[in-house]
């Protein structure tokens, strides 16, 4: 065993990976609330995503964890003890930055080590003349280098340990970033929107990474992104985020399958979740766009509840619970109205029957809620205009509050 892996089982003996729990805690900046409320627990190990819209108060929240934000009121916990007071140094948590922030006149070599150097130096030592001397020879100590060169190795580093910033490309960058804040081996890592300056490519390449850095080092992320596609993949658990409050928090597919609310709902997945208003009629059957169905047996009762109730429920189709068969075959009628081809597949639009068409209106919400979105197979073309018959698999869908937007019925997922 190296000394770099002795260090590291020596640090595991000390301590577990560390779990991180919010109370309760808020901000407020005068009379606004950038985070309202928000109490979670993070588990030893987890990759937690933050993910909602830009002003959702998702990275404010990662900063009050960090110690780069004062809370208004709240607890935050990290391995039991509180540390809302605690200075940022003492937390014992790595950031790493949107902007690299990276010391463009240092080599990476010198920027990965540059933790270390600071954490080893006593206070005498940052007088110039001897600091100069002092940093040297940690950086040169066999222990800093040793550490240096391995995460170099574990991040694909190791010919790029003599170079500037200025010459490296923005992945490079990004994974130079990460590698200081490894060299710490931190109690968890605090990530704020790391891939946003990255292009397409670039952007799913570094996140592979991320998910190997990951499962190599089994270490706590908690990572903070507006990009629902780096949630989906990247996230063990997803906390989302509106207003500065926590609308659901749960695994990638409880979130996506089960959402908690019409937000939840809308704003995960690729298209958006279809919202129909529908109602109970006296037979039992759900009635929507002149088309009656007959419920699943789970959720009859409570759309009946909220049809008694509220006049209606808003029923939930993701694009995938819906098929497109010929008129004949299937019991609801409708017609093609967008056909966009991805490739491997298309994403057609059809507008069920009795359904009316809306006119669009800049800078207002005119979408027709009768218009499905349905993933189909290239192999078969569709026309714009063209009849077809519509299957809904209703056992998979979801039913919110007609007024409030609360999911009225949640399922089981795997």
């Amino acid at each position: 065993m190296n000394q770099t892996q002795e260090l590291r089982a020596e640090t595991a003996e000390k301590r577990s990976t560390p779990k991180i729990s919010l109370e309760h805690v808020t901000r407020r900046f005068g009379g606004f609330t950038a985070v309202d409320d928000v109490s979670l627990e993070i588990e030893e190990g987890d990759f937690l995503v933050l993910l909602g819209p830009s002003g959702c108060g998702k990275s404010t929240l990662l900063r009050m964890i960090a110690g780069l934000q004062p809370l208004t009121s709240g607890v935050i916990r990290i391995d039991g003890e509180e540390a809302q007071d605690l200075e940022p140094g003492d937390r014992d948590l790595a950031f790493v930055f949107q902007s690299y922030a990276l010391y463009p006149h240092m080599t990476v070599r010198r920027n990965m080590s540059f933790p270390l150097v600071m954490q080893k130096l006593a206070w005498w030592q940052h007088i110039p003349i001897i600091h100069f001397f002092a940093r040297r020879a940690v950086e040169k100590s066999p222990e800093v280098v040793e550490r240096i060169e391995h995460i170099a190795q574990i991040l694909g580093l190791e010919k790029l340990l003599d170079r500037h910033p200025a010459t490296l490309s923005g992945g490079q960058r990004q994974r130079v970033a990460l590698g200081r804040a490894m060299v710490r081996e931190p109690l968890a890592f605090l990530m704020d929107e790391p891939l946003s300056n990255l292009d397409a490519k670039l952007r799913a390449q570094t996140r592979s990474e991320l998910i190997e850095f990951h499962k190599l080092l089994k270490t706590t992320i908690i990572y903070v992104t507006h990009d629902q596609v780096e949630a989906m993949t990247m996230g063990g658990k997803i906390g989302v985020m509106l207003d500065g409050r926590l609308q659901q928090f749960g695994t990638p597919r409880e979130v996506y399958e089960n959402p908690a609310n019409t937000f939840v709902a809308q704003f995960i997945g690729t298209p958006a979740m279809k919202l129909i208003t529908a109602r109970t009629n006296d037979a039992g059957l759900w009635e929507f766009a002149d088309v009656a169905v007959e419920p699943p047996a789970a959720l009859a009762e409570v759309a009946r509840a909220a049809t008694e109730a509220d006049g209606g429920f808003q029923l939930g189709i993701r694009s995938e619970w819906v098929s497109i068969g010929s008129p004949e075959s299937a019991s609801i009628a409708a017609e093609v109205v967008s056909v966009e081809d991805w490739g491997s597949e298309q994403l057609v639009q059809v507008r069920l029957s009795g359904g009316e068409q809306r006119s669009t209106v800049l800078g207002e919400t005119s979408a027709d809620e009768h218009v499905l979105d349905v993933r189909a197979s290239s192999r078969q073309r569709y026309r714009i205009g063209e009849r077809v018959g519509v299957l809904l698999d209703l056992d998979s869908a979801c039913i919110f509050d007609l007024e409030r937007g609360e999911a009225l019925a949640r399922k089981g997922v795997d």
